[in-house]
């Protein structure tokens, strides 16, 4: 008998297709990022485009009074910048004349350096002198590592703390702690995004029966498709909340199922459940916990469960810490994209959070829980 293949969402191959369509990245490239074959997103493109203008409303261009809004904000930065010569910078740095010196070479291109000199209390002079010594090796060495920080923070979008960018520094061959690398970013202030408060979404007051709490915080399964972790969030745009359902596996903490709707109904759980077993194919030993909300509790996804012979779990009321890792999920999600959007449609977040999860959180971004690896590369290393 022939090995059953797995299988794509309609939802997901519609995202993928549009990082080709709307991102402006090429099908090799695209499909390199996902981890799947490009000729298998060539054609999911040519079925789609086949649809017509259905399968993709708009083409993520913004409309032309927002465009003009937007390049009228980045002419007030520049002028802002310009006129506010980095007094506020100064303020947080060590008082150091040779720090204060740094800051003019690093702006030198930008406004006059005798000005400078004098609105920081340095002589022109002085910084001339400066600028024409030798940097130390040791100077030399901070400096290519601070270029090699600002480089990781732009290339992951400001995603990286410390921990993290000193895992990703080690892997690129430079030798350092990250006491260094945490000096190093403040210094230079380079940091991390910041996290929001947590909003509830989950309702308890059902009718619906509750399953036990198999699970039992057990977060580190042996193997990949013992235990999956399951939850829903909220997105805000322009015109309203999106509701976003995931699920996680333990083994490796990648995302291997998401569904993303206007409205929170058990539709939106289920096709989550639905897009993680149809990639997966895991077996009969599998326990899929969640919360004791009415979508996970309701018959619609219990039904699903039961046809794929999947052992369900619940968390106990209101205890988020039995569902820890899902709830840690959605907290980098928000903080390291979705607080720094304004999504004027559903659809623009739909694109953004898709981008986010198949390309940097499960194939790029460095989780803690795996040794700072990515769930790919966990993967990878421990197949089976």
């Amino acid at each position: 008998m022939s090995e059953t293949r797995r299988t794509f969402t309609r939802e997901f191959k519609v995202a993928a297709v549009k990082l080709v369509t709307e991102k402006g990245r090429s099908v090799s490239e695209a499909a390199r990022s996902l981890g799947i074959g490009a000729e298998l997103l060539r054609r999911w493109k040519v079925a789609l485009d086949a649809e017509g203008s259905e399968a993709f409303p708009g083409h993520g261009h913004l409309p032309p009074a927002e465009e003009e809004l937007r390049r009228l904000k980045a002419d007030v930065a520049r002028l802002t910048a310009e006129r506010d010569i980095p007094k506020k910078s100064y303020g947080t740095l060590c008082p150091g004349v040779a720090m204060r010196y740094a800051v003019i070479d690093d702006h030198a291109g930008e406004w006059a350096v005798t000005r400078m000199c004098d609105v920081l209390g340095v002589s022109t002079a002085g910084y001339y002198a400066w600028r024409a010594r030798d940097a130390s090796p040791q100077q030399q060495r901070r400096e290519t590592l601070t270029a090699a920080i600002a480089a990781v923070h732009a290339q992951v979008h400001a995603r990286y703390g410390s921990p993290r960018m000193h895992a990703e520094l080690a892997d690129q061959g430079h030798d350092c702690c990250v006491n260094t690398v945490a000096c190093l970013m403040r210094e230079d202030g380079i940091a991390a995004k910041t996290t929001r408060k947590f909003r509830q979404t989950t309702d308890s007051n059902h009718p619906h029966p509750v399953a036990e709490n198999v699970l039992d915080r057990q977060f580190d399964p042996t193997t990949k498709n013992a235990s999956w972790v399951a939850d829903m969030t909220y997105i805000p745009t322009r015109e309203g909340w999106l509701y976003l359902a995931a699920v996680e596996d333990l083994f490796s903490r990648m995302v291997v199922g998401w569904s993303m709707a206007a409205t929170m109904t058990s539709r939106l759980v289920v096709d989550a459940l639905g897009m993680a077993v149809a990639r997966r194919l895991p077996g009969a030993a599998l326990v899929a916990h969640s919360d004791r909300g009415s979508q996970y509790a309701s018959d619609h996804y219990q039904r699903l469960l039961g046809s794929h012979g999947i052992t369900c779990s619940m968390s106990r009321r209101a205890n988020c810490w039995d569902n820890a890792p899902m709830e840690s999920f959605f907290a980098s999600l928000k903080k390291e994209l979705v607080h720094d959007e304004d999504y004027p449609t559903r659809q623009r977040a739909t694109a953004s959070i898709f981008e986010y999860i198949e390309t940097f959180d499960n194939r790029v971004r460095r989780h803690s829980a795996l040794g700072y690896l990515s769930p790919a590369d966990f993967e990878a290393l421990h197949p089976g």
